[in-house]
């Protein structure tokens, strides 16, 4: 339970003057000339990397931020003091007076701005000034204040190997976690590089040298790759080929044979080992590199080497010091499998992984309904509810209105010397939201009103305006890059803009006849398709996504809205037509492509509403499997259904919600009447969250749209029911507008 007292934000302490911590060069032979703890110690601070954090919970309140550090202490000397000091300056430490620490912010005292000087050194060697700082504690200490209680330093020596995830792949914040020779796993660190003023500076300095955030390899740059390239200064580490998520630390042949199983050079075993593996980094290409299949099967291919007996995978997964998320990501391919479909879909499981507990806790005290609130309302109103599912049970709607709307009977309902519509708007959603349009010829005409190319009550002249002046534009925005060809050639952010657009067409809706084949020649030599070949009709898929990023640069493209393009360019057949349909689909959809995933995580919370609303033991249920986060249906919504139905039933669909007639969310209700389709399934069968998403996933091709669409609809009308049931129960006056059920 969350306290309403918010604890006070910890202010580091000012910096003393001429802080004791700073020494020159000449001051580092004696690390025991200065005392300033009770033991007279203190080791130097060789690296340090600020707003490193452990996550004890699933709540953001509850994350510890701290320093992940490299600490030098004093190696026992059978010289003299002098000389052992000396020797120490001028040669590699060994990596047995090297600590590997992670220190919470709140426990460094005056030494907080030592580690945060360090941290801000800009430099790929350790900083000519010399800086020493109190020891760690050695290993867990359990003292009473529970934030130490976090604290740890390790010998360099003593660390078997790194478990290292980098961000954007299913987790937004990278973490590293430490596994000992003996054994021992301690707290995973995340690294909130969004938050580390070193690593943004970095970042810069790499966009401002190289106009390239990823690095000269193409990877990602976070803060453990600096982690990595410190500790290869002093120590030899090597990425495991069987677990690319896997980095040993001065591994014995033994460990070499059995973890990286490649032939290994003996020459490259020194201690400083800086470029053994330059280009093995702890970050990953997002945008180039394909997952073939679950990467985090790390205890199935640990178990089958011996010399990983001491602590296994399991022991890790199963460690209480690991966050429930890491645990269930760690254990589900299906995560992955969504994760290569949309990008996006990354950014909003880590988003809700690090927040959406957090989130669901604060809308609980806001919600409009409690789960005891609607079992109280069903028990109060059980005759009004009996009655409600027998209408609903038997909802039959006139056959007329059911009937789909041909070309003839829509152009009977305008005007014949206007042209402007002469019945209602209503009348006309009505009929669609019924019925369906009849065939692609009808589609050809009503879309251009549903997805407003056209305003509801334009005359025929007026429309004819309207295309002309929107075919100009068209032209004009198509001839802002089609024209500029030192842009095509040399525009990194475009090229790289067209590569993602092109490789997602290539792969968009090709069992469809005008989308298939390739008897094209393609007309870009540079292209990866140039030897595969191209048709018409793909490269006006292209030409159209890049004129969308020229009339949306805010948005740009975004992996996913080749899906919504294809079936308007299929059935409009016109570039301008299906341009100006596809600008006003995006601007309904621009919220599920935003990069903050703000729009898709206000959808799934919502279904979390509705759901609990409706069916709160299906809602229960879904709390212990632990999929109230309802990212099982990320995939249905951000592209409105396209995966899970054949061809013209998504064309149906849409035109359904097109309409607006129920409600501006209705898809939330095609979500809710699928998942109450399959509700005996998912309470009898699915009992964690890497099940119900694997169910659903699986879901596609194989359900009776006629069957959801009456569904949504009887839901719909339960719901509407019971908030004017609620709104009579509290005294207020209606059930207010058909959108209630979100915005």
């Amino acid at each position: 339970m969350s306290s309403s007292k918010k604890p006070a934000e910890y202010t580091p302490p000012a910096s003393p003057s001429g802080s004791y911590y700073d020494l020159s060069d000449d001051d580092e032979n004696e690390y025991n000339t200065i005392t300033h703890t009770s033991t007279g110690r203190s080791v130097k601070l060789l690296f340090s990397k600020s707003k490193v954090y452990i996550h004890p919970s699933a709540s953001s309140r509850d994350n510890i931020p701290g320093f992940i550090a490299l600490l030098q202490q004093k190696p026992p000397s059978t010289t003299s003091s002098t000389g052992a000091s000396s020797s120490s300056s001028t040669s590699t430490p060994p990596s047995s007076s090297l600590l590997l620490t992670w220190m919470p912010e709140t426990a460094l005292g005056d030494a907080y701005d030592t580690y945060v000087k360090v941290d801000l050194t800009d430099g790929d060697t350790p900083p000519r000034q010399t800086y020493l700082v109190p020891p760690p504690p050695s290993h867990y200490t359990t003292g009473a204040s529970s934030l130490v209680t976090y604290a740890f330093a390790v010998p360099v020596s003593q660390i078997f190997s790194l478990l290292i995830r980098p961000p954007n792949l299913g987790w937004w914040w990278g973490s590293l976690i430490i596994n000992t020779r003996a054994g021992d796993s301690f707290p995973a660190l995340f690294f909130h590089d969004s938050e580390c003023a070193s690593t943004i500076a970095q970042s810069k300095r790499r966009q401002r040298d190289r106009f390239d955030p990823f690095g000269e390899t193409g990877q990602l740059f976070w803060g453990g790759d600096e982690v990595l390239r410190w500790l290869r200064r002093y120590a030899r580490v090597e990425k495991s080929h069987v677990e690319p998520s896997l980095y040993l630390v001065d591994p014995s042949e033994e460990d070499l044979r059995s973890f990286v199983a490649k032939p290994v050079v003996d020459g490259l075993v020194g201690k400083n080992a800086a470029t053994v593996a330059a280009g093995g980094g702890a970050g990953m290409d997002p945008f180039t590199r394909v997952l073939k299949e679950a990467r985090w099967n790390f205890l199935e291919k640990l178990t089958r080497v011996t010399r990983f007996t001491r602590r296994t995978a399991e022991d890790i997964i199963d460690s209480p010091k690991v966050p429930d998320q890491v645990k269930k990501l760690l254990r589900s391919p299906e995560v992955q499998s969504l994760q290569d479909e949309f990008d996006s879909a990354r950014l909003y499981l880590a988003r809700w992984a690090m927040g959406i507990a957090e989130q669901s806790e604060r809308e609980n005290r806001q919600r409009v309904w409690t789960t005891k609130d609607v079992m109280e309302l069903e028990e109060s109103s059980v005759g009004e509810f009996e009655i409600l599912d027998m209408e609903l049970g038997s909802m039959r709607i006139d056959a007329e209105k059911r009937k789909p709307v041909g070309l003839k009977e829509w152009n009977s309902w305008f005007d014949a010397k206007s042209g402007r519509l002469v019945v209602s708007v209503d009348e006309v959603k009505e009929r669609i939201f019924h019925g369906g349009i009849e065939d692609n010829g009808a589609r050809k005409e009503i879309w251009l009103w549903l997805l407003d190319v056209y305003p509801w009550d334009s005359t025929r002249e007026e429309r004819m305006a309207i295309m002309n002046s929107k075919r100009d534009e068209y032209i004009r925005l198509k001839g802002k890059w089609w024209d500029d060809v030192e842009r095509r050639s040399g525009d990194e952010y475009w090229r790289d803009q067209k590569n993602r657009i092109e490789k997602d067409v290539h792969r968009t809706d090709r069992t469809i006849p005008i989308f298939s084949g390739e008897d094209t020649p393609h007309p870009d030599p540079d292209s990866t398709y140039f030897e595969i070949g191209t048709n018409i009709h793909l490269e006006q898929l292209k030409d159209l996504l890049l004129t969308y990023n020229e009339f949306n640069p805010t948005l740009g493209y975004v992996q996913g809205m080749s899906d919504l393009l294809s079936p308007l360019y299929a059935i409009l057949q016109d570039d301008a037509l299906a341009f100006w349909a596809f600008a006003g689909f995006m601007h309904r959809m621009e919220r599920n492509f935003l990069r903050d995933q703000s729009g898709m995580r206000e959808q799934l919370v919502t279904l979390d509403h509705l759901v609990n609303l409706m069916d709160p033991p299906l809602y229960a249920h879904l709390q212990k499997a632990d999929s109230t986060n309802f990212f099982f249906f990320f995939r249905m919504l951000i592209v409105w259904f396209k995966r899970e139905f054949e061809w013209d039933d998504v064309l149906r669909l849409w035109e359904v919600l097109w309409t607006n007639y129920r409600s501006s969310q209705y898809q939330l209700f095609i979500a809710l009447a699928v998942l109450e389709k399959h509700r005996f399934v998912v309470i009898e069968h699915l009992t964690a969250f890497d099940e119900v998403l694997k169910f659903v996933n699986e879901l596609s091709g194989t359900m009776e749209l006629g069957d959801v669409l009456l569904g949504a609809e009887r839901l719909w009308g339960r719901f509407k029911m019971m908030v004017e049931a609620v709104d009579r129960r509290n005294g207020v006056r209606g059930a207010g507008g058909e959108d209630e059920v979100g915005g």
